[in-house]
């Protein structure tokens, strides 16, 4: 019994272990903006405004920061990686 347990937790180590590998490291927090700060920024050539509101949200706002791209916050594996590393993003999602 003992070598089944031991067995299924070097198992569960393995997977874990496996799980993560080839991911990068995710930072505890983002830096924030607020809105006072975006407002003297917008139009800039080195930012990217993109709106990542749930998709009723978006559309049931009249409210919408001009220039702003619409992404899917569902999929950001999908349009992540289009967005020059040069360039600085802001997300808003309120």
């Amino acid at each position: 019994m003992r070598k089944t347990w031991l067995v299924l937790l070097l198992a569960l180590v393995a997977g874990a272990f496996l799980a993560g590998m080839g991911k990068r490291p995710v930072p505890e927090s983002a830096p924030r903006m607020t809105k006072e700060e975006l407002k003297p920024r917008l139009g800039a050539a080195g930012l990217v405004v993109i709106d990542v509101r749930a998709p009723n949200d978006w559309e049931g706002s009249g409210l919408k920061i001009a220039g702003a791209i619409r992404e899917d916050p569902a999929a950001p594996e999908k349009w992540a990686g289009k967005y020059s590393r040069e360039k600085t993003l802001v997300l808003y999602c309120a």
